[in-house]
């Protein structure tokens, strides 16, 4: 029996996606659930496990590293032995190459090694390839690793001889040779933050913020992940009734919550939008339409509660989602929020790490920001926006005192969700913000 090996969907607004190499080799036997080949889809890079098992064929036609492939091509074959199997993937949808340097050498098949072997190999700089192994079938060890000699780890990993798409298009945007590069990808392969955390020639620097400085009279290519981000946003203004609700809260309580953790000395310390989150999770029990959504002739109100958090990296904005928030304690929500927003800002994210979310929170607040509108993260009904807190005279019970003030900006789709309920879930989440200790205390919601 022959099964087809095909382009999966990374995300849910994905058409296409780049094909980055096979992780295993043709003859090879294939079992259902290990990685079979890497793909790099809206903002994530992913190993893709085989659903099927059998013996692995990829024909001459099968797309090559940096290729631009469609959802749903096929791109390879399962087979059992013996069986014969087509010689082509004319059938898939049209394969286009994209641009590589002349640098980049074929994907060559890994050595083996174990994930803390490779990991070990990156710390030290050294490539695989050049470390003759001594397990089983040229298995390379960790004692393999630190026998091999010292030059290894100072060659120039002039090094680098295989890159992400994303990083070469980087590298080209900010005027760097990538393949001069130490790589921590896999197998010393070069991913986008090493691009930009490497120096830039003469009057240009490699991180974001710099290069934006020199942008004035030039011009920038437009990313991969520019261009999703665009057509996100796009799509979201144009297929929600978008409405923004802002209103302000007293958040002195919150501050002093947060203090009281810090002052606790616990280790753990959750920050403002952590807190926020859970809080905003229990408002939702008692409002699920604000994370409902729209599909064709029904609305369909999640059973969890998966609550998005957008963060701003080097890559642009990502928005990982935290999943099930109500069954969480506060410190698990600080600790996977933590782990989250590393992984975002490491360009290290799965697309599985950025889907499922019913709800995003959305913080401006570190800039100064007061208020502002956020736009829907379609799918999603609504986004809460966080502005700062700033501590200003307030009249309470007839006295002018100091309080800590905040602004929260919340935008949900009409389509769904009238005013009048929207304004009552703004309501909860402010009351719930004003006396979150109260709030967390509950044990039922």
């Amino acid at each position: 029996m022959t099964f087809e090996i095909t382009i999966p969907r990374l995300g849910w607004s994905m058409e296409e996606g780049t094909f980055v190499r096979w992780l295993k080799k043709d003859g090879d036997t294939v079992k259902p659930g290990e990685p079979l080949f890497e793909l790099e889809g809206e903002k994530a890079a992913q190993d893709i496990e085989a659903v099927d098992g059998g013996v692995l064929r990829i024909p001459p036609t099968a797309p090559q590293p940096g290729s631009i492939v469609a959802v749903g091509s096929i791109i390879g074959f399962l087979v059992t032995n013996g069986e014969s199997v087509p010689t082509s993937v004319a059938s898939a949808p049209a394969i286009s190459k994209v641009e590589i340097t002349p640098q980049v050498a074929p994907v060559e098949a890994a050595p083996p090694a174990a994930p803390s072997v490779r990991r070990m190999a990156r710390e030290m700089g050294v490539s695989l390839a050049m470390v003759a192994g001594s397990g089983p079938a040229g298995r390379i060890s960790a004692t393999d690793l630190k026998s091999s000699p010292p030059a290894r780890t100072t060659s120039p990993l002039v090094t680098s001889t295989v890159s992400t798409p994303r990083a070469r298009r980087v590298a080209k945007e900010l005027g760097i040779d990538w393949a001069s590069i130490p790589g921590t990808g896999r197998d010393g392969r070069v991913r986008e933050q090493d691009v930009r955390s490497a120096p830039a020639k003469s009057n240009q620097r490699a991180n974001g913020a710099a290069a934006k400085s020199a942008i004035q009279g030039t011009t920038i290519p437009v990313s991969r992940h520019r261009r999703t981000t665009a057509d996100r946003m796009s799509y979201s203004s144009q297929n929600t009734a978008p409405v923004t609700l802002t209103t302000r809260i007293d958040a002195t309580n919150l501050v002093s919550l947060r203090q009281q953790f810090k002052a606790a000395g616990s280790g753990v310390v959750p920050s403002y939008t952590d807190i926020i989150i859970k809080l905003v999770a229990m408002a939702l029990a008692e409002h699920p339409l604000l994370m409902a959504q729209w599909s064709e002739d029904q609305i369909i109100i999640p059973a969890t509660t998966n609550i998005g958090l957008a963060v701003d990296t080097e890559a642009g904005l990502l928005v990982p989602v935290i999943q099930n928030v109500r069954s969480l304690a506060l410190t698990d929500i600080s600790l996977e929020s933590a782990r989250l927003i590393e992984l975002a800002r490491q360009g290290k994210l799965k697309a599985s790490d950025m889907q499922d979310g019913v709800f995003t929170v959305t913080n401006l607040g570190s800039f100064g920001i007061d208020a502002f509108t956020p736009i829907i993260n379609s799918p999603e009904t609504a986004i809460l926006g966080l502005g700062r807190i700033r501590r200003e005279p307030a009249v309470v019970e007839n006295q002018i005192v100091p309080r800590d003030q905040m602004n929260l900006s919340l935008t949900f789709d009409h389509r769904i969700v009238d005013g009048a309920p929207a304004a009552r879930f703004l309501q909860t989440v402010s009351q719930a913000l004003e006396t979150p200790s109260a709030w967390l205390l509950r044990t039922t919601v």
